[in-house]
């Protein structure tokens, strides 16, 4: 039986999304390591609004605007220094006909409306300054023009106010939304909790030896948890042996410990085909997709978890995780779909009219080359730069023409 890539698509977002709607909550601390790149479980109010207070923009003097209207170079004011504030210090109280000495992030004192620079006075600088507690303040500022109200004061829930939306349920927690949780009080984060995932690699050549025996190194398992790491998945390894029954009675025992688990290998039409045995018998789906590379598929559900079945070849897994696990990965991780950018072939390409083929490429100069479609050149995946889609139905595709390509995973 072959199907196309969309209706498998469909089928395994099917069995996924339950999984994701499942998953758990937890609550972090909002300066926890682990907190970039989780996702909120719920939506999130400010505590306080931003900024908590009105506070200074500048270093200078908090004064009454009508007190300076008059002030220009040929008349300028001058008016006795109140008691200065600086940042952290409790609002100070500003006294007709004086003015205090402000520094950035300090609370307004109140009375004032408007904030002079200190290197827009006469003066230039501040002088002596006396805080609250210590003492008489003495001197004065000299004026030379008038400020408006408001001038340099940042009023308090300028940016957000107490009670408004910080974060909506579903959000991907960057770095500067996290500083924006912390700046409204927020001081713990209810976030989803990570999915679960078991990659199980199968194979006889995977275990160990050497070149000369017939063995190689297991690349797939590296290269898979890497990406599922990078969407916020908590992820285990196992490798096991072609042996049907053993894989069967391990997968169903991991089954119950996560939220998901793939198979990479063992579902083609050959002999030996180890996961197309152990799964097939408890209801697992095999068939094949109208892709290259990557046809064989499978899928299955054991102890409600769902099992999905790739291809063993690396180039064949990556792209399977890509096309069929990724958008999933991607909305639990909160990230929008990706947008294609159009290049220009450098070369003409022949594609199998009966399957939507994926190609790897290198990008330069606005042109994309197309590189072998092999599934096992695992090095000319990592040097590509992006995916080009070739659907069913084009054989061949002249140089010059605009094509589609879609960036690998963030």
């Amino acid at each position: 039986m072959t199907c196309t890539l969309e209706t498998h698509r469909a089928e395994i977002t099917a069995l996924l999304d339950p999984v994701i709607a499942r998953l758990g909550t937890q609550t972090l601390p909002v300066d926890s390591a682990e907190l970039p790149g989780r996702v909120t479980a719920a939506e999130i109010a400010a505590r306080l609004p931003i900024p908590a207070f009105t506070n200074s923009q500048m270093d200078g003097f908090a004064a009454r605007s009508a007190e300076l209207a008059a002030a220009s170079p040929e008349h300028p004011v001058q008016l006795p220094l109140g008691l200065a504030a600086a940042a952290g210090d409790r609002q100070i109280q500003l006294l007709p006909g004086t003015v205090s000495p402000v520094m950035t992030g300090a609370v307004v004192p109140h009375g004032a409306d408007t904030v002079i620079p200190v290197e827009a006075t006469m003066q230039g600088a501040f002088g002596p300054l006396v805080r609250e507690g210590e003492g008489e303040p003495s001197g004065a500022a000299t004026f030379t023009a008038p400020s408006e109200t408001g001038r340099f004061i940042r009023p308090v829930g300028q940016d957000l106010q107490a009670g408004a939306v910080v974060a909506g349920a579903g959000t991907r927690l960057t770095p500067t939304l996290i500083g924006a949780l912390a700046a409204s009080g927020v001081s713990e984060v209810p976030v989803r909790a990570r999915l679960r995932a078991l990659v199980c690699t199968t194979g006889n050549e995977l275990m160990g030896g050497t070149a000369e025996s017939g063995r190689i190194p297991d690349s797939n398992s590296p290269m898979l948890t890497a990406v599922l790491r990078g969407y916020g998945a908590a992820v285990e390894v196992l490798r096991l042996p072609d042996d049907a029954p053993a894989l069967a009675r391990e997968l169903a025992s991991q089954a119950r410990e996560v939220d998901l688990i793939l198979t990479v290998g063992g579902i083609s039409a050959g002999a030996y085909e180890v996961v197309r045995e152990a799964l097939a018998p408890s209801g697992g789906s095999f068939h094949h997709v109208a892709l290259q590379p990557g046809g064989p598929q499978g899928f299955a559900l054991l102890e409600g978890t769902p099992v999905l079945c790739f291809p063993g070849n690396p180039v064949s897994a990556l792209l399977s995780l890509e096309l069929f696990l990724v958008p999933s990965l991607r909305r639990m991780a909160g990230l929008a779909e990706p947008v294609p950018e159009q290049y220009a072939l450098a070369d003409e390409v022949h594609s199998p009219a009966a399957k939507h083929q994926v190609r790897r490429g290198l990008l330069h100069d606005g042109q994309v080359t197309v590189l072998d479609p092999g599934s096992h050149l695992i090095h000319d995946l990592a040097r590509a730069d992006v995916l080009v889609h070739i659907p069913v139905g084009v054989a061949h595709l002249p140089a010059g023409t605009k094509v589609d390509t879609w960036r690998f995973h963030d």
